[in-house]
């Protein structure tokens, strides 16, 4: 390996472990009554506007003091220590699920540029129970039901989730600090750092454009100006090695990407998070690993988990790597367009 690419700490104020984040309020922003009534008139304006969301840019929903605020948590999880933070709550009482979600969309274009997230050139995407099979070679988490997700990155700088509906029992949202289990391993077994350096294969899910490979190499860690960048989806990886073609993986880089899950699902470098309707969650994708419990709906109830998520490109950092410039799949751009699952209706 290359001097220049040979692991070493990195961003070591990102250094928390459960203890450090056991207190929700920590990393909790409440909104309160003047943001909701900046928030109703910018609805007001948006709405007057158009009802599409691809419509509404930030001219188009008004912020003040808010738009301080939100500015501040964007840098916060791109430049803090915990690169997390759940914003509470949207009302989900005088609001419908349209307006909610135009309420999450005013929000998080504040934070962010969506970026879309799939071949559909979704930038509001709906995770909830979809019908997928578990052996369906187009799957991705957000269309899988019922089952828990392991730990894992998305393709973007911020991700964000809004509560539309809980399930029936489980389903709590998960975070594990990667700069932590990183640093950690640089320090007790930098081979496998090294192994995560190199480019790997990761399966395109059937999403690459038409005449591409089925699969994109990236590397799962890669520094640039002293910061940490992440791609870490070893389902993804894993998944490649059914193309001929593809680089065959080392037993140290099975080792390496077992041993990141390992530790992500070790209690001491995660956290979970009960959202509520109407609370979202906003995360750095680069610093922080995301998953969610195994759950229960029970939709003739109205119990079927559904969350809108976003994928966000932060204005606020400015140096990236190449590969995080730009996105491997540019065509899923040619089509933006939104998500429109409907979500049941609302218990009693």
């Amino acid at each position: 390996m290359d001097l220049e690419l040979t692991p070493r700490p990195l961003e070591t104020h990102v250094a928390w472990h459960h203890d450090d984040v056991a207190d929700e309020s920590q990393w909790t922003v409440e909104l309160t009554d003047a943001d909701k009534r900046e928030l109703d008139h910018a609805l007001t304006v948006a709405k007057s506007h158009s009802d599409s969301l691809l419509d509404i840019g930030l001219a188009q929903f008004p912020l003040d003091g808010l738009a301080k605020k939100l500015e501040k948590i964007e840098a916060d999880l791109i430049d803090g220590p915990r690169g997390f933070v759940r914003l509470r709550t949207l009302d989900t009482a005088k609001y419908s699920d349209d307006d909610l979600t135009m309420l999450y969309w005013g929000i998080g274009i504040h934070l962010g540029d969506p970026w879309p997230q799939n071949h559909f050139g979704h930038v509001m995407g709906d995770v909830t129970d979809q019908g997928k099979r578990l052996d369906d070679p187009t799957l991705r988490g957000n269309e899988i039901g019922g089952v828990g997700l392991d730990y894992h990155t998305d393709g973007a700088d911020i991700i964000g989730l809004m509560c539309l509906r809980k399930a029936k029992r489980g389903g709590l949202s998960c975070v594990a600090n990667v700069v932590a289990i990183y640093n950690e391993l640089v320090a007790s077994r930098p081979d496998l750092i090294a192994a995560l350096y190199e480019p790997l294969p990761f399966d395109a899910r059937q999403e690459q454009a038409k005449g591409a490979r089925p699969y994109y190499m990236m590397p799962i860690f890669t520094e640039q100006g002293g910061r940490l960048f992440t791609r870490f989806i070893p389902q993804y990886v894993l998944a490649s090695q059914k193309h001929p073609d593809a680089p065959r993986l080392s037993d140290t880089a099975r080792e390496a990407l077992s041993t990141v899950s390992a530790m992500a699902r070790d209690p001491r470098y995660n956290v979970y998070m009960d959202l509520a309707p109407g609370e979202m969650q906003f995360i750095n994708n680069y610093h922080v690993l995301h998953g969610r419990q195994e759950y229960e709906d029970d939709v003739a109830n109205g119990y079927k988990r559904h969350l809108k998520r976003l994928w966000l490109s932060t204005r606020h950092l400015k140096d990236r790597p190449d590969l995080f410039r730009k996105r491997e799949h540019s065509h899923w751009a040619d089509n933006i367009s939104v998500s429109r699952i409907k979500a049941v209706e609302k218990p009693n």
